[in-house]
């Protein structure tokens, strides 16, 4: 049992709580408070809260989704938003994980990420490829982002060694690109993005593409990536679609996650959507459907879920 649940079974018995009174405080990973995750994952605690009187629910900011996995692992908190990427390496120890995080899972689908690779209206950068020896973000540390900087920057024969790597959260990277202080930002979020839309409407920036062949290449080692486009007229300046990488985003969280809680999540991602996009539109594209390409094990109660449709 995580040692949450225990802790907040050992509050209720000395409380004295009964029926109708919160015996448990379960807290959601999100991320910083610039992207998706953040409003997105207050809506669905505060859903989650509303559905079970038992108990209540919070969002966490935090440094992103190796954070988030790195944190379930030591019980420090109950749910999580990742990208594919971590909960990925996460459960097989691969990356930034040295060993495998025992029981993780997936508990439901969120919505694709889109990399933006967002550099100054005058760079002369064309594509990834350009930015050899740039002062880059390439997200905050213990991010998805940054494991996906990584990759999309070796897949164009470019190292850590051979840029001047930056650690910032997308409002950071949007400061830092308005300033003239970096050359490039790599960010990994949904659409349309507050950062960048900031950075975009108050200076010149642009978006380079990620061409699908190497996107294809990469699927070899890291099969969690898909070819997909930013849809013209999404930030300004953006007039025709932008080829760039896909990655999922789900919500994950260990084996031992009560059933009934994975039930309710499920049914507020199929009933209440128009509450979610409420608090950010790329909730619109959660859809159940994905967990069949789920990138690691589903929660028990997810598979019973699936299989009861």
């Amino acid at each position: 049992m995580n040692p949450r649940y225990r802790v907040a079974i050992l509050l209720l018995a000395l409380s004295g709580c009964g029926p109708g009174g919160t015996s448990e405080f379960l807290s959601l990973g999100t991320a910083g408070t610039g992207g998706v995750y953040y409003p997105l994952g207050g809506a669905i605690a505060s859903s989650l809260s509303i559905a079970d009187s038992a108990r209540q629910f919070t969002a966490e900011v935090s440094g992103g989704s190796v954070e988030n996995i790195n944190r379930l692992a030591e019980g420090q908190i109950d749910l999580a938003f990742s990208l594919s990427v971590s909960a990925y390496q996460g459960y097989h120890a691969e990356g930034d994980f040295t060993t495998a995080v025992d029981g993780l899972r997936v508990l439901a689908p969120l919505y694709p990420n889109v990399s933006h690779i967002v550099v100054p209206g005058n760079s002369e950068a064309r594509s990834i490829a350009d930015l050899r020896g740039a002062k880059i973000s390439v997200g905050s540390a213990g991010s998805g982002t940054e494991q996906i900087s990584r990759h999309l920057l070796a897949a164009h024969g470019i190292s850590y060694e051979e840029v001047e790597p930056r650690y910032l959260t997308f409002n950071e990277s949007a400061t830092a690109l308005r300033d003239g202080a970096i050359d490039a930002a790599m960010i990994s979020v949904g659409y349309p993005a507050a950062a960048i839309l900031e950075v975009s409407t108050t200076s010149s920036v642009k978006i380079l593409p990620v061409d699908p062949a190497v996107i294809e290449e990469m699927r070899a080692d890291h099969p969690y990536y898909n070819a997909g486009e930013l849809p013209a007229g999404v930030y300004p300046g953006v007039e025709v679609p932008i080829p760039t990488l896909i990655a999922m985003n789900w919500i994950v969280g260990l084996e031992s996650v009560p059933d009934e809680v994975v039930t309710n999540l499920l049914g507020i991602l199929r009933d209440r959507k128009a509450a979610l996009e409420a608090a950010h539109d790329m909730a619109r594209l959660i859809d159940l459907a994905n967990l069949e390409h789920a990138p690691i094990p589903l929660h028990p109660a997810t598979s019973a879920w699936m299989e009861g449709r």
